[in-house]
């Protein structure tokens, strides 16, 4: 009986209907679309697209509105607010924010899971094709950044950076109510 459960318990994570978006692998599969270092930038923005999306697939519904102490945002927000950066932060480097999307509301628009997971998505579809329609001649475009310059190179690893800092700020929410950040469990890769 004890060889049969671990068994039974993989055929049913297996053969479960519900999916979860598997992790993706751009510095072995590729950029499509990209080369040079808007391609790292992409491989980056693709794995946090992955995580994000799974993580929010993971997270149940009713978990949305949790947040752990009363002065931060809640899971859903901190979903949006990487959404909104997603759609204002591109702006910096050519890319207009879609007619429709409003940033500035964007973080306390809802709450309800399937929309945040569509909107994060949606946000991702606009990074992706914003990082594709950069010129690469772009990349030492000096601009005007907190009182001093930046080059478009570096407002883009300031997204990458940004980005990042509220995946880890989603983990640690994640594992505060019981949710283990799916890509943790995947196999290990064949390299």
């Amino acid at each position: 009986m004890l060889r049969v459960l671990p068994a039974l318990c993989l055929m049913v994570i297996t053969t479960s209907p519900v999916r979860m978006s598997a992790q993706v692998y751009p510095y072995r599969d590729g950029t499509p679309g990209v080369t040079g270092y808007r391609s790292e930038v992409m491989a980056e923005v693709m794995i946090q697209e992955s995580e994000f999306v799974r993580l929010a697939e993971a997270i149940p519904a009713d978990k949305y509105t949790w947040k752990p102490s009363p002065d931060v945002r809640t899971i859903a927000e901190v979903f949006l607010h990487a959404s909104a950066a997603n759609y204002n932060l591109y702006k910096l480097v050519g890319t207009p924010t879609p007619t429709g999307v409003d940033t500035k509301t964007l973080e306390q628009s809802t709450s309800d899971k399937a929309k945040v997971i569509a909107t994060l998505k949606a946000s991702y579809a606009h990074a992706k094709m914003a990082i594709r329609s950069m010129p690469d001649a772009d990349l030492e475009k000096s601009l005007g950044w907190n009182g001093g310059k930046i080059t478009e190179r570096g407002v883009l690893l300031y997204i990458v950076q940004h980005i990042a800092q509220h995946l880890g700020q989603q983990i640690a929410y994640a594992r505060s109510i019981g949710v283990v950040p799916p890509w943790t469990l995947d196999p290990p890769r064949k390299d």
